[in-house]
């Protein structure tokens, strides 16, 4: 199914006094419209419209850029700026201002905006606008990612397949794995963990899908590769080319995820038996991890909590174990950027982003999650569509109920409005009807109705009656050959003539 898409990006640049360039084209304020194409097959084409309105400070942003550091100027500058999810505001502040710390040129805020610093003329700075719209907004690769079904394999990056593929919800299991609970007592604090540092991450990205956590132990849970013992360290190793077979047996363990109606993802915490402590995982050159984690690309990550062993050998088991909440989280959140595709490009050094803090992920980090996952569900309903019209196609006595017509059309017009929506630069907007499209596409594809019809095809229509015929059918061919017999007999016969 062919698709062409239109991005549009809201971007504001706004200037402060002394840090307006010289040969500017026309005096400020005026409106300036940059378009670019991004190659992803013959039949699907995007072209990305940065529509860009160049300004002047209002009084109450001089006042605000006044404040005494970048951070403090990004807080007081938020309710100044246009809140609509995908739009940009850029502010350029001079040469000589403070706001910025020595060597850093462009700061990245919290929220929807940027502080940039002026230098050079207008190609100078358009250059570096372009760069940072692209930081907050999308780049080819996150495009072509969200694609990633329709791009040749051969022109994807390593990182594309890592991301989960957009869904209208996803569940998240917390697993702590004890595998000697006769040595380790262990205790995790997970629904205070969870309370304080995954739920303001889930509140955020609840725009992008819903979510539902839970939690369990298991044990006697054990990996399914005896770690290599080191004498130099006294320590008990997993090399990275072992990663892969750990997760399969663990997996066996961790309650079927089949029975999902949505991508699960898996964060393991693994407590090692006292026979194999400590344990440590490798990477690829042989050098300790310093998380002692390891995460797997679309599937969850898997961390190694190792207990000290006891002062004096007489100590009584199990040992008590509190599990360090702040630690694992730390990992574990970090693994939920990475599977969202939330981590943060290589950048110059001149780049400096703001932490997002408690809530996980900036405002426009969101932003460019909604891109890429709209641009994806997109294609997904044009994919969903196609697949259903062909089937139907090769079914010739299907009869499609009216609902399952009313899905199929308000799929189409669903996906059309979040087309037309993307165009002019509505996100939040585009995104909805990306989501309505995609629930009214799958519902229509897996409607009860047709589904039996699909196992249903002509040779099997075959199997069944030819059976029930046979029996009918042996006295009725006798009979008539019987008939063919008689009448050939006639025929031979000549007729007495007195």
């Amino acid at each position: 199914a062919s698709a062409q898409f239109q991005l549009a990006v809201p971007v504001a640049v706004v200037f402060a006094p002394g840090s307006v360039p010289g040969d500017l084209p026309r005096p400020l304020p005026f409106r300036d419209v940059q378009e670019m194409e991004i190659p992803v097959n013959l039949r699907t084409t995007v072209t990305t419209r940065y529509e860009t309105i160049y300004r002047s400070t209002t009084a109450q942003e001089q006042a605000a850029l006044e404040a005494a550091t970048a951070r403090e100027a990004d807080a007081a500058l938020h309710p100044l700026q246009d809140a609509s999810l995908g739009s940009l505001t850029l502010y350029v502040v001079p040469e000589t201002s403070s706001l910025l710390p020595q060597g850093i040129s462009v700061y990245v805020g919290k929220h929807r905006s940027a502080l940039v610093r002026a230098g050079g003329g207008l190609a100078a700075l358009r250059a570096r606008l372009q760069q940072l719209t692209q930081v907050m907004s999308f780049t080819v690769s996150s495009i072509t990612a969200a694609l990633s079904d329709r791009v040749p394999d051969g022109q994807l990056g390593p990182d594309t397949r890592r991301h989960l593929k957009s869904s209208l919800g996803y569940e998240i299991t917390f697993s702590l794995l004890n595998p000697d609970p006769k040595s380790h007592a262990v205790d995790w604090d997970i629904e205070d963990a969870v309370n304080r540092y995954v739920q303001p991450v889930l509140d955020k990205l609840s725009l992008v899908a819903n979510f539902s956590v839970d939690s369990q132990i298991l044990y006697y849970a054990v990996l399914g590769v005896t770690p290599r013992f080191d004498k130099e360290s006294s320590s008990f190793l997993l090399s990275a080319h072992s990663l892969p077979h750990v997760i399969n047996p663990v997996e066996a363990r961790l309650g079927s995820s089949a029975a999902s109606l949505y991508p699960v993802l898996n964060f393991l915490l693994y407590v090692p038996e006292r026979s194999h402590s400590p344990l440590y995982i490798q990477d690829k050159d042989g050098a300790p991890v310093s998380t002692n984690a390891f995460h797997s690309p679309r599937w969850g990550g898997i961390m190694v909590y190792n207990v000290e062993a006891p002062a004096s050998p007489q100590a009584s088991l199990p040992l008590h174990v509190e599990v360090d909440m702040v630690r694992v989280m730390e990992v574990f959140l970090a693994q939920l950027r990475l599977l969202f595709g939330l981590s943060r490009e290589e950048l110059p050094p001149e780049f400096l982003l703001e932490s997002p803090g408690n809530e996980g992920l900036a405002d426009w980090e969101l932003d460019r999650l909604l891109w890429a996952h709209t641009v994806e569900n997109i294609a997904t309903v044009s994919t969903t569509l196609t697949s259903l019209a062909q089937l139907l196609d090769k079914i010739g006595n299907i009869v499609i109920k009216d609902d399952v017509a009313s899905e199929v059309y308000r799929a189409v017009a669903s996906a059309q409005s979040a087309v037309a929506e993307l165009a002019v630069g509505h996100l939040h907007s585009a995104f909805q009807a990306s989501k309505e499209a995609v629930t009214s596409s799958e519902r229509a594809f897996f409607d009860p109705s047709l589904l039996h019809l699909l196992y249903f095809p002509d040779d099997q229509k075959f199997a069944i009656y030819i059976p029930l015929f046979l029996p009918m059918a042996v006295p009725i061919l006798l009979s008539l050959a019987k008939i063919v017999r008689e009448t050939r007999q006639r025929k031979k016969e000549p007729t007495k003539v007195d």
